[in-house]
């Protein structure tokens, strides 16, 4: 049987939610973060520990199959790799910020100025589109640090919850593009390679569908139970149960993490008592 090498960030946020996700998806690993190599004991997959910056062109090249990396890097690097899926975490965006005291009047402040940034590639091809020229300065780390010491008058990097850069008094005026982990794959892979992805692809989706979704259990006066199925109506359709007091029933289904306050006050608006909500480990439709 063949073996499929999946490259993962070897360590920080990228790779302690990678490993997360396989564990969630039933995949085990004996101490894989400890290792540069690490095989599954229940799974055909290897996990290669790389630098997400080069996973990538590891996975472009062959030297592995798949890889879990932000779409920051893809774009980056313009590596011709096929997304398989978008995985949900590690989101964040890469902005433009300049220093708090600049009036920034719009894009055009940006030209002929210095901007440091650990993506010169996303950078220079915004700036193109928008026919501005400007002098990049491609460092890496600390790149909030370039306006206070005169390296710079703004800087592009990733930004999450923008913490960084107020206590650098900066501030955030453009945001070029969000990105988030997604599931790349070599685009030249033998079927049964495919095959074995694509059966780790269902587990990740049942994971995922689960973490947006709720199972919920009420009861209800029957009167009302019609409305309610509109209202959630599940996968299929609620399990409506008979409850013990007459013209009652109890009510189980499932609602989406994304309607679920605005859904629980039409439901108590309906007569439901009792609702108790709980996550769901693995969801599949």
């Amino acid at each position: 049987m063949e073996i499929v090498k999946l490259a993962i960030q070897k360590s920080g946020r990228l790779s302690e939610k990678s490993l997360q996700l396989l564990s969630e998806c039933g995949i085990g690993f004996e101490n894989g973060e400890r290792r540069l190599v690490a095989r599954a004991h229940n799974f055909p997959v290897e996990l290669l520990f790389l630098r997400d910056d080069d996973i990538p062109q590891y996975v472009s090249d062959g030297v592995a199959d798949a890889g879990i990396v932000g779409e920051n890097i893809i774009a980056e690097k313009e590596y011709p790799v096929p997304v398989m899926e978008k995985l949900g975490f590690a989101r964040c965006r890469l902005s433009l910020a300049v220093p708090k005291s600049v009036s920034y009047s719009g894009t055009e402040w940006l030209q002929g100025k210095r901007i440091a940034t650990s993506y010169p590639g996303i950078l220079k091809r915004f700036l193109t589109e928008k026919n501005l020229e400007a002098d990049i300065h491609e460092i890496s780390g600390s790149v909030e640090i370039a306006p206070g010491i005169g390296l710079a008058d703004a800087i592009f990097d990733i930004v999450s919850s923008g913490s960084t850069l107020i206590s650098n008094g900066l501030k955030e005026v453009e945001t070029i593009m969000h990105s988030q982990a997604v599931l790349i794959k070599n685009a030249h892979l033998s079927q049964e390679k495919n095959q074995i992805l694509d059966r780790m692809l269902f587990r990740i989706r049942a994971v995922q569908k689960a973490k947006s979704n709720k199972y919920i259990l009420l009861n209800a006066p029957n009167e009302s139970i019609p409305e309610i199925t509109r209202l959630i109506p599940g996968m299929k359709s609620p399990t409506v149960i008979p409850l013990a007091m007459e013209g009652w029933s109890s009510l189980h289904s499932v609602v989406n993490e994304n309607d679920f306050w605005e859904v629980i006050g039409k439901l108590k608006e309906l007569g439901a008592q009792g609702i108790l909500v709980i996550p769901i480990e693995k969801m599949i439709v």
